[in-house]
């Protein structure tokens, strides 16, 4: 069978939104450090397994769902599309003028095996619809529909995503040791990072529309 993925170009604009985006802590970012920050690197390191191990359940979800979608019709393709970026500055403009909530001082989370800890990772973020609805969102920007196979483009950008994200969180899990309470508990931290995310979400979703109106 014939292996079809996105031309250079997409992947690589694909390449650095996805890493733009890792690299601004979000939830399973500030749970990954604090499972290293209470239990160790290798503590975070599983959580960050069980994290990425669901997102790859959520990959498969989006290429089965929207290459059906997407290969029915062009009208659907820029549904979906449109519709994604929409999402997307939503995203940001709900991180911008969200509440920001800080644990309380001295807060700990309680410890747990290695299995548990993967176990949890994995079903909180196999739980969360938002992940779901990102992907959705974020991998139809980067499918080139004139190459068809667009269930193998979207699997094979997701399963990047995957991997780049183990990557970048893995990071986060080896500075945790020495950072990751400073970062769970400082409100400036968090403050800063919303603006810094929902700027990103919106330019992203912004990039998608107008870009879209020089495709046939």
């Amino acid at each position: 069978m014939e292996i079809v993925i996105p031309s250079v170009s997409n992947i690589g604009l694909f390449v650095g939104a996805a890493l733009v985006l890792l690299l601004i802590p979000g939830p399973a970012v500030l749970y990954i450090v604090a499972r290293s920050a209470e239990q160790g690197r290798i503590a975070g390191f599983v959580s960050d397994l069980g994290i990425h191990t669901a997102t790859l359940v959520h990959v498969l979800a989006a290429a089965l769902g929207l290459s059906a979608l997407l290969a029915s019709s062009a009208l659907a393709f820029s549904i979906v599309k449109y519709a994604g970026a929409a999402y997307l500055i939503w995203l940001g403009l709900k991180k911008i003028f969200g509440r920001v909530d800080t644990p309380e001082n001295g807060e700990e989370l309680p410890r747990h095996s290695h299995a548990r800890l993967f176990r949890d990772g994995f079903i909180v973020n196999l739980l969360n619809p938002k992940t779901a609805l990102f992907f959705f969102a974020f991998l139809p920007q980067f499918v080139d529909p004139e190459r068809g196979h667009l269930a193998m483009q979207i699997a094979f950008l997701g399963l990047l995503f995957a991997i780049l994200g183990f990557m970048t969180d893995g990071c986060y899990a080896l500075l945790a040791s020495t950072a990751g309470k400073w970062l769970k508990r400082s409100r400036r931290y968090l403050e800063i990072e919303r603006y810094v995310s929902g700027t990103l979400f919106i330019g992203l979703g912004l990039t998608a529309v107008f870009a879209g109106n020089h495709k046939k």
